[in-house]
């Protein structure tokens, strides 16, 4: 076992970023910015400059390094956004196409899935969402009259997407081949892949985290992209471009704002440390 970490102060902070390579200039902003952000959180993003020995390659700024984390930041909220249509897209669909083919409470009987759905923890998981949203009005009204039997085009807003994603992984071989193709012209098996790049990546964009040199834990399917692409941050936003609905909002509200942040930031970032092609511009509209 190591020994434990002591605690350290703003000044003892800068002198370890120092004493690893780190430039500063300016010492009052380095401490104002270590303030605001922890130690631990904002050195991750110094991992793209680390030699071997834990030393910062000569000529790292902390400058730059907080420049990368504001376009990390800005990066998340553009991202999320795009992730917020998806699953709103998805569960109106979802619920639509099982509420019309099984009935509202259809989602309910193990039957109507796979023979590798686990009923018992689809069932948990939506009761801890009800227990969650509790004090949510439709909640509190499907509880008081109808015994707290939700239609499955209720039920759907408490999923997360890791649960949306999981029902359709979970649907038979027809029902998932009917509605990759009606909704997004592919195969299962890439909106599979798809819906579980793209939880991965919501759940690092609600939850702060780090997508600049990040390795997501899944792959891409249906994407000829370099191996070493497939799980950086590349590989995520094609899965994402995938699931999105609207192609013209895509192209003339989304992208524009991508191409804006990159162009803000095009000197501090490196499109090697995200696996970013060249053209990525062009690769990425749809």
């Amino acid at each position: 076992m190591r020994k434990e970490k002591k605690a350290t102060t703003y000044d003892e902070q800068i002198a370890l970023l120092r004493k690893h390579g780190a430039v500063i200039v300016d010492e009052a902003f380095c401490k104002e910015k270590l303030a605001q952000l922890n130690y631990y959180r904002f050195t991750a993003y110094f991992l793209p400059f680390r030699k071997g020995d834990g030393t910062y390659f000569p000529g790292t700024s902390f400058h730059r390094v907080y420049r990368i984390y504001e376009f990390d930041r800005k990066l998340r909220g553009l991202l999320f956004s795009a992730i917020e249509e998806i699953e709103i897209f998805l569960r109106s669909k979802t619920a639509y196409f099982h509420a019309h083919k099984y009935g509202p409470h259809g989602y309910l009987n193990p039957n109507n899935f796979s023979s590798f759905y686990e009923v018992d923890k689809f069932h948990e998981n939506i009761a801890r969402e009800i227990k969650n949203s509790s004090k949510a009005p439709f909640v509190k009204h499907h509880i008081e009259y109808y015994d707290g039997k939700f239609p499955v085009w209720a039920i759907v807003e408490l999923f997360t997407f890791g649960m949306l994603s999981r029902f359709y992984a979970n649907m038979t071989t027809s029902d998932k081949k009917e509605l990759a193709k009606t909704l997004y012209a592919t195969t299962p098996k890439n909106v599979v892949s798809w819906l579980r790049c793209t939880t991965d990546l919501r759940n690092v964009c609600a939850h702060y985290g780090r997508l600049y040199y990040y390795i997501f834990p899944a792959i891409p399917a249906g994407f000829d992209i370099p191996a070493a692409a497939k799980r950086r941050l590349w590989g995520a936003l094609l899965a994402l471009r995938g699931l999105y609905p609207d192609r013209d909002k895509w192209n003339y509200d989304f992208m524009p704002g991508i191409e804006a942040l990159f162009e803000t930031y095009h000197g501090d970032i490196d499109l090697y440390h995200i696996a970013f092609p060249e053209d990525w511009r062009v690769q990425l509209r749809k």
